[in-house]
Parts: structure tokens; C-alpha cells; sequence
């Protein structure tokens, strides 16, 4: 069972309730009031959804979303029939780079629809469920940026991020700290390399639906492996 430090746990309770009652837009409305898992819920016990994305780069007040992939899921069973996926036509212009990274190319992008289009059923498939990502330093900011443009409203809300998991069992422990006083590297926290780590087999990375399903099944993994479906939510989530 892993270790772990005292967590200070955002109260993100009241802060659902509050952007509930102050939200102009009918559709953050309904997003902020379903909420979230109460802190004290057990992980077992909680409506989780993976939820990945591929942007254009890596700044959200820069670049654009192309693609989002949501898993609704618990530790139990993947929802995969209920899985969602959407191409969007990004406000920004496609560039060489991160096409070589995603795949997605100006024929997929011609024809989709913009990403308020699809807003609406985007947040219905997030309401009420926590979210699962890896690195949350992309999902999060890049709705929240995309949400308010187009709103005048931003969306924040609770998250797992499993790469910070995987930081603090792989990088924070003494093993960790002794492989890096001795020189060794840090064990690699990306989603391929944390997955390898728990059997789990290989996959064509950066596609958000494949990437929403593989994160969905590492938290399964690291849950089981340092954690038990009694641990809180409020003290993983971010």
C-alpha cells in the first residue's frame, strides 16, 4: 500500500455550487450543478470518465483542440459501448508539427464541426462523473480557455491526473530519491511507459479516444497496485 503525505483537498464542493448558482449559460448550469463525487467517496464507488484531447500545441491561449476522446467508467468495468469521440475544426490552422503527432489533417478537420457545436454534449458526458486524465496541465486548461471563448464563462472542476499518481509512487518515494542520489534517471511517468509498468499492453498513442481508454485502464492498475477502492477521492484528485 503506498504512503502518502497529508493532501490539503480543494473544496471543490462549494466551488461546483457556487459556479452552479452564478453560471449564465443554461449548459454550465446544468455541468456545475451534477457536481462531483463528495471528497469522502471512495474510489470504488465513484462515476469517473477518462477524458483526452489533441490540440494543435501545447499553450491553450495559443493553440486549438482537434480531437476529444471521453471512457465513462468505474474500477469495476470500461463503459467502452458508451464511449464518445469527436474532430473538431480547431479556431487555429493545422501545423506540420502536430499533425505528425496526432494524424488528424485538413480532409478530417474540412467538414467537422466547430467545438461549440458539440459543447452541449461534451459537458452532458462530463456532468457528475470525475474526470481521469493523464496530465491534466492540457485537458483542463485547454477547455477551460475554449469554454470561455466561446461562453464568456470558463469550466474548472476536479480531476485525476494519473501522471501525477504515477509521479508520486515512481518519483517521490525513498527509491526514487536514492536512485537519483546515486545517478540513475527517473523512472519515465509518460502514458506508455507508466502502462508498461503494470502489464498492460502496448497502443497506438495520441489519439484521444485510444488515450482516454488507456488512461481508464492505468488508474484500474494503480488503484489496484498502491491504493485500495476504499481511498478517498479527495485525496488523488487534483
Amino acid at each position: 500500500m503506498l504512503m502518502r503525505r497529508r493532501t490539503q483537498i480543494p473544496d471543490w464542493t462549494s466551488y461546483l455550487a457556487h459556479r452552479a448558482a452564478a453560471a449564465q449559460d443554461p449548459r454550465l448550469s446544468r455541468f456545475f450543478t451534477a457536481g462531483a463525487p463528495a471528497p469522502e467517496t471512495p474510489i470504488g464507488e465513484a462515476p469517473l470518465v477518462a477524458l483526452d484531447m489533441e490540440t494543435t500545441g501545447l499553450d491553450a491561449r495559443r493553440n486549438s483542440i482537434v480531437s476529444i476522446g471521453l471512457v465513462p467508467f468505474t474500477l469495476g468495468r470500461i463503459a467502452v459501448t458508451e464511449r464518445r469521440y469527436w474532430i473538431v475544426r480547431p479556431r487555429r490552422t493545422l501545423n506540420a508539427e502536430s499533425v505528425t503527432f496526432h494524424h488528424i489533417t485538413h480532409a478530417d478537420i474540412a467538414n467537422a464541426p466547430e467545438l461549440g457545436d458539440i459543447l452541449e454534449d461534451l459537458l452532458d458526458a462530463l456532468a457528475g462523473r470525475l474526470a481521469v486524465v493523464h496530465y491534466r496541465h492540457i485537458e483542463r486548461p485547454f477547455l477551460d480557455v475554449a469554454v470561455k471563448a466561446r461562453l464568456g464563462e470558463g469550466v474548472v472542476y476536479p480531476m485525476i491526473d494519473t501522471m501525477s499518481l504515477e509521479a508520486r509512487i515512481h518519483r517521490q518515494s525513498l527509491v526514487a530519491r536514492f536512485k537519483r542520489w546515486i545517478g540513475r534517471p527517473p523512472a519515465s511517468i509518460r502514458l506508455f511507459d507508466s502502462r508498461a509498468r503494470y502489464g498492460l499492453p502496448p497502443y497506438q498513442g495520441h489519439h484521444a479516444l485510444t488515450d482516454a481508454l488507456a488512461t481508464a485502464e492505468l488508474l484500474q492498475a494503480q488503484i489496484a497496485h498502491h491504493y485500495s477502492l476504499e481511498t478517498p477521492v479527495g485525496t488523488i484528485w487534483s
